[in-house]
């Protein structure tokens, strides 16, 4: 029997020549792409198939097109936020809650704050991160909303500096799917009034340091288990006071194009 394989239309040939240049960093953040003449000429192809091969492209995330007479397509590279908008809109389409959010980090964050102990070179790429965010904390410990924000990002650090780029991306994606639900339930329009009690926003700030100081250690174990029992806790506090309802995409903020 003959397969029949599909040849690939012209715009599509076009869009992966682009987006090869993009991920592979001949093109970067900000850039624009060349004029459609340029285009035209380069590739050899009519104006309807650069069209949607730049259609194919924004579709992706990739670029971002202005109108006017600054118009372009201008070049975006995959971010953990916009990979946490698309896994966002499969857990609401899938009816997931913030509380299945939660327990996934419950299991994952802790591998990353023992990853961040177990670097050789944590004094240098962990710990004045995270402890650049523990003095935004202390700062901020009379603005509820802004000690909050300051919170979550202490976490979004663990992950961010772990060492591993695929736990980063796909990790932290999940961080700021929570982060975005968590900042709802604190938020002054929200039932609870957005005023999480004194005595856990300093149960918090303890906690936080109690991670730095295993980082600081090297205690991969006491760092895990550090981190398991303070996000436990923080998790019940927080699904105590927010609606544990589906995921909502909207929530996580669109990247800037």
């Amino acid at each position: 029997m003959v397969r029949r394989v599909r040849a690939p239309r012209v715009a599509e040939v076009v869009a992966s020549a682009i987006r090869d240049d993009i991920l592979s960093g001949r093109l970067t953040e900000g850039d624009v792409l060349p004029t459609q003449e340029h285009l035209f000429t380069e590739f050899g192809v009519s104006p309807p198939a650069l069209r949607e091969a730049i259609r194919i492209l924004e579709t992706e995330g990739l670029v971002s097109v202005r109108r006017g007479n600054v118009g372009g397509a201008v070049v975006h590279l995959p971010s953990a936020r916009r990979t946490a908008q698309m896994i966002a809109m499969v857990l609401q389409s899938r009816s997931a809650t913030p509380a299945d959010v939660s327990e996934a980090l419950l299991h994952l964050e802790p591998i990353c704050a023992g990853m961040c102990a177990a670097r050789p070179d944590r004094m240098s790429e962990v710990v004045p991160y995270l402890q650049d965010e523990i003095d935004l904390q202390s700062t901020s410990f009379a603005d509820t909303a802004r000690f909050v924000s300051n919170a979550r990002r202490f976490h979004e650090m663990l992950v961010a500096r772990c060492g591993n780029e695929p736990m980063i991306l796909l990790i932290g994606a999940l961080e700021l799917i929570w982060s975005a639900h968590e900042a709802g339930v604190w938020s002054d329009d929200s039932p609870g009034g957005g005023r999480p009690e004194a005595a856990t926003m300093r149960a918090a700030l303890r906690d936080h340091r109690r991670i730095l100081d295993a980082v600081i250690d090297g205690d991969s174990a006491r760092a895990v288990r550090l981190a398991q029992k303070h996000l436990a806790a923080a998790r019940r506090h927080t699904l105590a006071c927010g609606a544990d309802t589906t995921i909502e995409a909207k929530l996580v903020s669109r990247p800037d194009h």
